[in-house]
């Protein structure tokens, strides 16, 4: 509430908030006047004069009757008007070095007159500004509507946590899944890539048997080429020999071939296996409601995932050396006795 003169108030009120946003390092004019003529040394005292203003608060003169009103009003003026005189001093003036001291003389000796007739008015609003119990009671008008707000915010979040809780659950369960087919891509990958392996041996194979079975059908005929034709014991003997060792090789190379071709699709079958227990375990496991039985799928699906497995197409001879799974009849046997033990306490 304002306590004298309305318009006197807004006059005081823009006169004092004009000279507080006063810049005084606009008063140097050091480019245009030069080192002789330049406002350099009325920054310093002209600073200290607008600091004087700044300890004035707009909100304190709400207080002031039309006496103190008018000091501020005044003086504000005549010191802005001060340094307008300054911004506006031109060097092409009769006397400029008269003039450029007598307004640093007239800055300098601003400051004690007006603090003589300010401090005051400083001094109320200083106090008025550190107003304890008006601060406290703010203070407890502030944290009472944070206590409100809170309220209503814990309310609000009440409401929402079983909606964010489904939320979660649903985002873990994607999450799960998208980790377990993630996983069972490497199988996937690797039952592609020896299918295709496979493929290439199984031609290579049939290739190897046509070129054997020629090589067995050329032999027969050999003798009859004069050039190869035996003259006598040795030289039937020699030709015995190579027949022999060509087609051993030819043979061999068969076997390895086939080898290769089998234990190629022993892999792509187990790779496969391996893809369709990690996809399929997640169902069983959730179908399934005794933590029993959960383990039994668990280990079922760990013992197909990383125990050899006979698909026919190789022999499993590192069978013996991987460790044996539990029986499921140990394992569906746990439940049973933990309630019989539980029965008997």
């Amino acid at each position: 509430m304002i306590i004298g003169n309305e318009e006197l108030h807004e006059e005081a009120a823009a006169s004092l908030l004009r000279i507080q946003k006063f810049d005084t390092h606009n008063l140097a004019r050091e480019s245009d006047l030069g080192t002789s003529l330049n406002f350099k040394d009325a920054i310093s005292p002209a600073q200290q004069l607008v600091d004087l203003y700044n300890r004035l608060s707009i909100k304190a003169l709400d207080d002031f009757p039309d006496a103190q009103l008018t000091v501020i009003r005044d003086h504000a003026n005549a010191h802005y008007k001060l340094f307008s005189q300054i911004l506006e001093f031109s060097p092409e003036q009769q006397n400029p070095h008269g003039v450029r001291k007598s307004f640093i003389d007239q800055i300098v000796g601003a400051y004690p007159a007006a603090f003589q007739q300010l401090h005051p008015c400083i001094s109320y609003s200083l106090h008025r500004s550190a107003d304890f119990q008006r601060l406290d009671t703010e203070a407890r008008a502030t944290l009472q509507s944070i206590e409100d707000k809170a309220k209503k915010v814990t309310e609000a979040l009440a409401g929402h946590e079983s909606e964010a809780q489904r939320v979660l659950d649903e985002i873990r369960n994607v999450a799960a899944e998208e980790g377990v087919t993630q996983q069972a891509a490497h199988f996937r990958a690797e039952s592609e890539h020896h299918e295709g392996e496979a493929e290439k041996w199984r031609k290579k194979t049939i290739n190897l048997s046509w070129l054997l079975g020629g090589y067995a059908v050329i032999t027969l005929f050999l003798h009859k080429i004069s050039i190869l034709a035996p003259s006598n014991t040795y030289d039937t003997i020699q030709l015995g020999i190579s027949k022999v060792l060509v087609f051993a090789v030819i043979a061999y190379v068969l076997f390895l071939s086939a080898r290769n071709f089998l234990n190629h699709k022993h892999n792509a079958i187990l790779n496969k296996h391996r893809q369709n227990a990690l996809m399929t375990h997640k169902a069983l496991i959730e179908a399934s409601g005794d933590s029993g039985v959960r383990e039994a799928i668990m280990l079922q699906a760990a013992s197909c995932i990383f125990s050899p497995q006979a698909t026919g197409y190789a022999g499993t001879t590192n069978a013996g050396e991987s460790s044996s799974p539990k029986s499921m009849v140990e394992i569906l046997s746990k439940p049973v006795a933990s309630a019989f033990k539980q029965s008997n306490d």
